[in-house]
């Protein structure tokens, strides 16, 4: 963080969070693979990739590195086996417990054509065409809501039909007896929930905690955003732009700094795009600084796409009873209550992630300024990189 050993602003700044009074609240929110691992060893991975996948795969550092080895091989592998293999080729899958590709042959006589291609071998009754071709005519049928589903699983060799076990019902039954009519491979599986469709995350769009609105200043590779910190702290829950439940707060830094970064839960998927409110987004290609002087345009989402100059860099802004904000951005941009968090983009074809909306004076009738933090201060801050396109 930059700090400038300048006075604190004479002029009155308008920041929003909560009900939006000019002046007063925090910073324009609103109110209301081949089975061999040695090679892990020179292979170079993101720390983030291996955290996540230690995490989520419940590997130590050493297993995951041989598992992204193995992985990344694991193409090469099954295009080998299903090439010597034909007709004969029941699948392809990494096994959970070894790591390792694993290839289904319906001929025991080819099995070690399968492993000199590279893959540990099971021989199975289906093949992977016929599956398909069960698959395919299961395509053909209309399903009732509680049917959730239906796929080749080439680990248990079947076509796997999934059903809503809370919401089976006798027009469920009726579609599990024409697919299990259709093969003896077809396979019945009970879930407990439906499948909804997904979101997604966009810089400039609203979002919602509790009764403010802020805005999304920029989609992240770990699943979320950056937005203002005086938006929220550290757990509080967030609302996307539908209403619909979306993450919480994994960070926040207010006064002092001016940011924050969102996780959001599985039904949003983070794009590397910003919202220029005319049906087209900007695409995020990197974090490159403009220059002062420099056009610059912002996206929110009370006031849409606005843009200006940058004016002055590391200012110090007294928010007068919310705190003071030091290394902002000043622009010649307006900007209301909601904008707040919002995305500032430059450069060509606005593909420069520049920083989120903190707070400013004026409006976007009158005209006014407004202040940024910038982006590359808040990815540094939180380990995090930019989703871009």
């Amino acid at each position: 963080m930059n700090r400038t050993s300048a006075a604190r602003l004479a002029t009155a700044v308008l920041l929003a969070a909560g009900t939006a009074t000019a002046l007063s609240v925090p910073a324009l929110a609103a109110p209301a693979a081949p089975n061999a691992g040695s090679a892990a060893d020179t292979e170079s991975y993101p720390a983030e990739l291996l955290q996540a996948v230690q995490r989520d795969l419940g590997l130590n550092a050493d297993q995951a590195r041989v598992r992204l080895a193995n992985d990344a091989r694991s193409g090469d592998v099954e295009n080998q086996a299903r090439g010597v293999l034909g007709d004969a080729f029941a699948g392809a899958w990494i096994d959970s417990a070894t790591g390792r590709m694993t290839v289904g042959v319906t001929d025991a006589a080819k099995a070690d054509a399968a492993r000199a291609a590279g893959a540990d071998v099971k021989v199975v009754p289906y093949s992977h065409r016929k599956l398909s071709d069960t698959k395919a005519t299961l395509d053909t049928l209309s399903a009732p809501a509680s049917i959730t589903g239906w796929r080749v699983d080439d680990t248990s060799n079947t076509v796997v039909v999934e059903v809503n076990r809370t919401t089976r019902d006798a027009a469920a039954d009726s579609f599990l007896a024409t697919a299990t009519s259709l093969s003896p491979a077809v396979r019945v599986v009970e879930v407990a929930e439906s499948p909804t469709t997904l979101y997604d995350t966009r810089g400039g769009d609203a979002f919602y905690m509790g009764g403010g609105r802020c805005s999304v200043g920029f989609s992240v590779t770990a699943g979320g955003y950056v937005t203002a910190g005086h938006c929220g702290r550290a757990g509080t829950t967030t609302q996307g732009y539908n209403r619909v439940t979306s993450g919480s707060f994994a960070g926040s830094s207010f006064p002092g700094n001016d940011y924050a970064w969102v996780r959001t839960n599985s039904s949003w998927t983070s794009r590397p795009w910003v919202n220029r409110y005319n049906g087209t987004n900007v695409v995020v290609k990197g974090s490159s600084e403009a220059a002062i002087g420099a056009t610059i345009c912002r996206s929110g989402s009370t006031t849409g796409w606005r843009c200006g100059t940058v004016q002055a860099k590391n200012q110090t802004v007294n928010y007068g009873s919310s705190g003071i904000v030091y290394g902002l951005t000043r622009t010649s941009a307006c900007a209301e209550p909601g904008d707040s968090g919002g995305s500032w983009v430059a450069g060509t074809g606005f593909g420069q992630a520049q920083g989120v909306t903190s707070g400013g004076s004026g409006n976007c009738s009158s005209g006014g300024t407004t202040y940024y933090q910038p982006v590359n201060e808040i990815l540094g801050a939180y380990g995090l990189r930019l989703a871009i396109g």
